[in-house]
């Protein structure tokens, strides 16, 4: 046996935090640890995820991001490819859309997402000859060729029998021939053919001269050498007869031509994967087979005679003769779609996620944290005393010593020590089991009270709430009314100490429940069903999807149809009962209910008493009484990662608001924070202002709501404000919005009992 003995080395991209991130700007916190393509040009390693891109320059191992927020049209990669004649980065999305990366600009051609014909679309690769500036995609309807001088498409070729669709695979080309693999098969055409999109000059190889016929999934020119890859096997042609030119019998993921030779990806019936390098008479001269790092090789290629390698859990990796490196950008494990939280300035998300009927998902990407600018994973990848913990949808911060608890749907309550131990609560606590799946222990909603209580959803168990006590003691409860599924899920505790829960399915509507006196004492406690119907609850619909509680302790329900408010909370348990109002929403000269005919997924309340709101047509901001739209942000007008937004949370010390959509995790530094009883910490950003400077300034720290007037030296007057929350925002300009001069100026901050005052200095600096 061979043994070998490296060095690994990690290279991580890590986020600086010594800047502020400006008050309007986006930021992207998609997964990078997987790799599904890699190219190359002269110094620079292109690696592509299935979201976006990552670059490595082999002159220093720096790491470099590229994504929608840098200029990229899209979020979803399906294929790249380096033009390294015409120096051209070519990026093939899983929308079809197509960015072509040249020098510092990026040209996006979308005539294939936009186009109305019907079919399989996806682009699986991109060929492009020496010497020609013509890009040709392999996709489900036939080869697409892109003009990469004009950047547009130029001709559809449809060379599927009598004309069809058929899906390619692959295309090369030589001197002679073009050469698609597609499922019908190998098929060549004359390269100087008038009219290559008459099916009529496309012959079918495969089937004869000892190609086997069926799907023919590749097809290269190798140092002039056509190779052909069916059934797991590659075959050589030489002009008249096709040969065997290389099978091992295990399954072959990708084959690539690189560097004048062919890198063959394969994964094993066991798990196991390997990479080798073959040479043009189809000897093995090189097998890397390095675990982990080889779990699932997507693609390979060679640059300067090493290997570079994507895999699908592996990441990014290079290969010398006696070491490897692997690069992974610091970044989540994956989407999130479940709970996310922010405490004490770190983001908390949950990767879980249930569909609409509530069923399992088997999703192990666990628990992201993000702090000072570093993420961490906890999962079962990383810890296997969480194998049996998957589909993670809820998270709370304990305010007693800041460690998680997370609820998995199935397997049970996660306790995250500070020391990273973990304790996990199933079977052996007041857990229960689902009714009629005694081995599935559903933790769906997580609340501390002010009393550092836990309050616990235990989906489908027979007492579906808990609450774990501050000293460790644990009481369950059942619901006085009958509930499909026994269903609960989102705890939200109000200002009176009431529990509000979202009771999921079946058009259960919402709970309110009261433990009265003490939590040991059932006796006083109380119990409230809102649904719809005046005297009822008046919800908008049954089908409750989320809730959250606004700065007058308000509670804000999101449903299937919009959205409602409960506001007379001291009068929920009352004979006359409180039932919620529909928001009305004013729009041009039109006003509806707020959101009436959408599904609200999630609400959150930032520190101006704004609310975010999360639906499948993008995100919204309202203003705090629900009446007027402030923000739409969607992928068309903003750098929103997708329309399809599943969660909302908010960094109330910073304003930036993150968002869980569809496409991964990204955030925007957004105009307010959270107030505070003092102005404290007061600052300025930026300051100095720099020449030419368009964006937006904040003057952070503040006392909630505060007076803020910029005046020049003399004290003359030059704008006035007020604070959302915590912070103020100013645009440069003076109140009759001229553009101020280049100076030093006052910054006056108040309240409106000008018992809070404090004076900073803002700097102007002119060309």
């Amino acid at each position: 046996m061979k043994y070998w003995f490296f060095i690994a080395f990690i290279f991580f991209l890590k986020k600086g935090i010594t800047q502020l991130q400006p008050i309007g700007d986006w930021r992207e916190e998609l997964p990078y640890n997987s790799a599904i393509d890699v190219t190359a040009d002269d110094h620079t390693i292109f690696c592509a995820t299935p979201y976006s891109l990552f670059t490595v320059d082999t002159r220093n191992n720096s790491i470099d991001r590229l994504s929608r927020i840098t200029g990229l049209s899209e979020t979803g990669i399906s294929t790249i490819r380096y033009d390294a004649v015409n120096k051209k980065l070519i990026i093939a999305y899983s929308n079809s859309n197509i960015d072509i990366i040249y020098r510092n600009d990026i040209y996006n051609i979308p005539d294939i997402k936009r186009s109305s014909v019907p079919g399989d679309k996806t682009i699986y690769s991109i060929y492009s000859p020496a010497g020609q500036d013509s890009y040709y995609l392999s996709t489900g309807l036939g080869i697409i060729v892109i003009d990469g001088n004009k950047n547009e498409v130029k001709d559809s070729w449809f060379i599927g029998n009598n004309g069809s669709q058929v899906k390619v695979n692959a295309v090369s080309g030589d001197t002679s021939f073009f050469y698609a693999a597609t499922d019908e098969g190998l098929k060549k055409a004359p390269a100087n053919v008038a009219d290559l999109s008459d099916f009529s000059n496309w012959q079918l190889m495969s089937g004869a001269n000892g190609l086997p016929a069926g799907v023919c999934k590749n097809v290269w020119n190798l140092q002039g050498k056509i190779i052909a890859e069916e059934s797991d096997s590659l075959f050589l042609w030489d002009g008249s007869n096709w040969s065997l030119f290389y099978a091992d019998g295990e399954p072959i993921v990708n084959s690539n031509v690189s560097e004048n030779k062919l890198l063959l990806c394969q994964r094993y019936s066991n798990g196991s994967s390997k990479v080798s390098v073959l040479e043009a008479d189809g000897s093995v001269s090189r097998v890397l087979t390095q675990p982990t790092v080889i779990s699932f090789p997507r693609k390979a290629i060679l640059f300067q005679n090493e290997p570079w390698i994507a895999d699908l859990y592996g990441g990014l990796s290079h290969f010398t003769t006696s070491s490897f490196a692997q690069y992974k950008p610091n970044s989540p494990e994956a989407t999130a779609s479940g709970e996310m939280t922010v405490f004490n300035g770190i983001f908390y998300a949950t990767a879980g996620e249930v569909n609409d009927s509530w069923n399992y998902q088997y999703d192990g990407n666990g628990i992201y944290i993000f702090k000072d600018g570093d993420w961490t994973n906890v999962n079962r990848y990383r810890f296997h005393q969480l194998d049996s913990m998957l589909d993670f949808i809820t998270i709370a911060i304990d305010p007693a010593d800041e460690t998680i608890w997370a609820g998995s749907y199935g397997g049970g309550l996660l306790h995250v020590n500070s020391s990273q131990s973990f304790e996990i609560f199933k079977q052996n606590s007041l857990i229960g089991a689902a009714i009629g799946d005694p081995s599935s222990y559903r933790v769906s909603g997580l609340a501390f009270d002010t009393d550092k209580n836990l309050w616990i959803s235990n989906f489908g168990a027979a007492q579906p709430l808990l609450v774990r006590k501050k000293d460790g003691s644990w009481k369950n409860f059942s619901t006085p009314f009958l509930l499909d599924q026994n269903s609960l899920s989102q705890i939200v505790i109000d200002d009176n100490n009431y529990k509000w829960i979202v009771s999921p399915t079946g058009g259960n509507g919402l709970i309110c429940y009261d433990q009265g006196s003490s939590i040991d004492n059932i006796s006083d406690d109380r119990w409230k069903l809102y649904k719809t119907g005046t005297g009822s609850g008046n919800l908008p619909s049954d089908n409750v999807l989320c809730i959250a509680k606004d700065k007058d302790g308000f509670i804000w329900v999101g449903t299937s149809n919009g959205i409602a408010v409960i506001q007379c909370l001291p009068d929920v348990f009352s004979a006359s009962g409180c039932d919620a109002v529909w928001p009305v929403v004013k729009e041009g000269n039109f006003a509806g209910y707020l959101f009436q005919g959408q599904e609200v997924r999630s609400i959150a309340v930032d520190g101006a008493g704004r609310k975010w709101v999360a639906t499948k047509n993008g995100v919204f901001l309202i203003s705090p009484d629900g009446e007027q739209v402030i923000y739409n942000f969607t992928e068309d007008n903003s750098l929103l990662l997708s329309n399809d937004v599943k969660k909302i949370a908010i960094d109330g010390k910073s304003g930036e608001v993150y968002f869980a959509t569809f496409k991964g995790i990204c955030s925007f530094r957004s105009t307010a924070t959270e107030g505070g009883e003092a102005n404290s910490d007061v600052l300025v950003f930026p300051n100095p202002v720099p020449p030419g400077f368009s964006g937006t300034i904040g003057i952070r720290g503040l006392v909630n709501n505060a007076i803020v007037k910029i005046t020049e030296m003399n004290g003359r007057l030059v704008y006035q404000t007020r604070a959302l929350g915590g912070q103020a925002v100013w645009d440069g300009r003076d109140y009759k919005g001229r553009k101020i001069s280049s100076g030093v100026y006052l910054v006056l901050i108040s309240d409106d009992g000008r018992t809070e005052k404090k004076a900073t200095k803002i700097v102007f600096i002119g060309k």
